[in-house]
């Protein structure tokens, strides 16, 4: 049961990170495009700098728990790599519960006032003239927040279920990086084993 509540919560914040990962396509456009006005049209768009300043904090902030349901944060585990999964789960809950909780809870509570704040008085951007308005972008504060404690949850719960059973639950998978040695090992660079093959 536990489990499964894990599981869907990791789905959750893999489709969001998915969602969210597609503004990279019109954030590359209005940088190529933006790039090609100023060279070509000696035309500048001053709200497109903006604009791609909003796109990609709200790709970063969005991928939080995508990140953290993949296990994919950097850590520094030159001694965490050799514990026992049960101590590494242990070390991981009581983190999660003295740093992770109440830092992501100041967060979600922050960006709501943050983001209300700026909602009420129609904030515009002022790093151009008549920039664009900011209360969107801010309310991805709370909304990144927010999904990122349920995940954090989820990893709580993890952890638990690491500690009953002395290994840590499988994670879902979604995109594989490269494993360069089994790349390696498939595309031969020796000229006699090519011709070999050939023949």
């Amino acid at each position: 049961m536990l489990m499964r509540l894990v599981g869907q919560i990791d789905r959750l914040s893999t489709w969001f990170g998915q969602l969210f990962g597609w503004l990279m396509v019109p954030l590359m456009l209005l940088i190529v495009w933006e790039v090609a006005s100023r060279y070509f049209f000696r035309v500048s768009n001053a709200w497109a700098f903006d604009v791609q300043i909003m796109l990609y904090g709200t790709v970063f902030m969005m991928a939080g728990a995508y990140t953290l349901a993949k296990s994919g944060h950097v850590r520094g585990d030159i001694l965490y790599g050799f514990l026992q999964p049960r101590t590494q789960a242990t070390i991981d809950l009581v983190l999660y519960v003295l740093f992770f909780l109440p830092g992501v809870v100041a967060l979600v509570y922050a960006g709501l006032s943050f983001a209300n704040d700026s909602f009420l008085i129609d904030e515009r951007s002022s790093v151009t003239a008549g920039g664009p308005p900011l209360w969107p972008f801010k309310f991805i504060i709370p909304l990144s927040g927010a999904i990122l404690l349920l995940q954090g949850l989820a990893e709580i719960a993890r952890c638990i279920l690491c500690i009953k059973t002395g290994e840590w639950p499988a994670r879902g998978q979604d995109v594989e990086e490269v494993d360069v040695d089994k790349l390696r090992s498939q595309i031969s660079t020796d000229p006699a084993a090519t011709s070999e093959k050939k023949a």
